[in-house]
């Protein structure tokens, strides 16, 4: 049986990852999960120079699901190569880069910082709000999108991922538009636009006022969004949105995903990426699948 998908020549041992922001860079989740069981190690946005993110209190519980606005808090890229990428060679996983930047020049920055690094793919994450457009997400703007993925490529030595924001009328718009740029892979959905107001306290539960709503609530429309990417598009796309167990993650690879990957759900499971590969091992032992890419797209 085999589990390997291929990702911009880029192998990896199973199809399974961690989701951006939920799972730092992987040390604190070492003590609970075997890294070298995952396809990959996506870590927590890397800016070119420190953020300290958002003011308190910037998460809050809903009904299946929760928001947060951290504000991409984070060491910067130095404190990153230094402790982190030494941290995550001891395990035999692949490891994704997430970045992050206010410009496209911070962006560039970064992309160029771990050009001689070693580290397999970067995952841009392009739900940043762009300073230079008045705060409007990269991700909102198809014409910014395919700008954006063409200057990240021209400097990058790793394949290319471009995290699609489902703040959007049309995601195959920006979807085309990072394919026009260049992209390698696409990976969606990042968190959906919300809002939750404390009734006793006549208070925003954030801080913030709006957060990124994510966990098992906005699955539905993670899965139509990834069908319709796709569809829409010749590259490999990476499924997530509300991915708690096996069966979620086949949804994702059944709609059009070459992989998945899960975050909402390490906060209460912390083993739940192993065994979201273990399920999908089961699953494709009961339904006598011998490769895992035979899943992806079955369902037009």
């Amino acid at each position: 049986m085999d589990t390997k998908v291929n990702l911009a020549g880029v192998e990896l041992k199973n199809p399974v990852m961690t989701a951006s922001g939920t799972f730092g860079s992987g040390e604190e989740y070492s003590e609970f999960v075997d890294l070298s069981r995952l396809g990959a190690v996506v870590t927590k946005g890397v800016a070119n120079v420190p953020w300290p993110g958002n003011p308190v209190p910037r998460i809050a519980e809903t009904k299946s699901g929760m928001m947060n606005a951290i504000g991409l808090q984070n060491p910067g890229i130095d404190v990153f190569c230094r402790r982190d990428i030494p941290f995550l060679k001891q395990f035999d996983t692949k490891i994704i880069v997430n970045v992050c930047g206010k410009t496209t020049e911070d962006y560039c920055k970064v992309v160029e910082r771990l050009a001689d690094e070693d580290v397999d793919m970067l995952e841009i994450n392009i739900s940043c709000p762009n300073v230079k457009e008045g705060g409007i997400a990269f991700g909102q703007n198809p014409k910014a999108v395919e700008e954006i993925t063409a200057e990240v490529k021209k400097r990058a030595k790793q394949p290319v991922i471009m995290k699609l924001s489902p703040n959007v009328t049309d995601i195959t718009e920006t979807a085309k538009a990072a394919e026009a740029g260049g992209a390698d892979v696409l990976s969606l959905i990042n968190t959906l636009t919300g809002m939750k107001i404390d009734i006793h306290r006549r208070a925003f539960s954030l801080a913030n006022k709006t957060g990124g709503l994510s966990g098992p609530a906005i699955k539905p429309v993670a899965v139509r969004m990834v069908y319709q990417v796709a569809n829409a598009v010749k590259l490999p796309v990476i499924g997530m949105g509300g991915i708690e167990t096996a069966e979620d993650a086949i949804e994702f690879l059944l709609a059009g995903a070459s992989a998945v990957s899960v975050g909402t759900a390490n906060f209460y499971n912390p083993t739940a990426t192993v065994q979201v590969a273990e399920g999908i091992e089961a699953y494709m032992e009961r339904y006598g699948f011998e490769h895992v890419s035979g899943l992806t797209g079955l369902v037009k």
